[in-house]
């Protein structure tokens, strides 16, 4: 039996979330931890080793056209860490593009429509996507909620 699922939204502005099938209508929700401006390998074992997920689902990205060198190369080895993580943590991991998880959602590319769709669906969990900049945490937590309904762990519902 699936009792969490870990959803991320990867790189320095995106978020992990651990959504449990067993109560659908609430998520654990946080900022992808950070030091130095870097993703904090250490503090992202830790919470992922402290919340033991069985299953994880993994925003796949790729460089955006337009987007600067050095940028798309921090963007890269953020994910990069992400995947260290989880693969050192040996964790079965669902990579799921955008397009996927939001078509499945029936959201466009708008992160307020994310933002919305999150309070609506975790009424009780609102707190966390209160602001605007919490787009991260409503986006990994609708990653995971994708996973739950895609593996039949809940019923659709968006």
């Amino acid at each position: 039996m699936t009792r969490c699922l870990l959803g991320i939204d990867p790189g320095a502005s995106g978020a992990i979330a651990f959504y449990f099938p067993s109560h659908p209508e609430r998520v654990a929700v946080e900022d992808m931890p950070i030091a130095a401006g870097e993703v904090d390998a250490v503090n992202l074992a830790r919470r992922v080793a402290a919340m033991a997920p069985d299953l994880v689902f993994l925003e796949r990205v790729n460089a955006m056209p337009g987007q600067g060198v050095s940028s798309t190369f921090k963007f890269g080895r953020a994910y990069g860490v992400v995947l260290g993580v989880i693969g050192a943590a040996a964790l079965p991991l669902h990579l799921v593009t955008p397009a996927k998880w939001k078509g499945h959602l029936r959201l466009s590319s708008d992160k307020e429509e994310a933002r919305a769709l999150a309070l609506r669906l975790f009424p009780a969990c609102a707190d966390h996507f209160k602001r605007k900049k919490d787009h991260g945490r409503a986006e990994a937590a609708l990653i995971a909620r994708y996973g739950a309904e895609t593996m039949r762990l809940i019923g659709g519902g968006a």
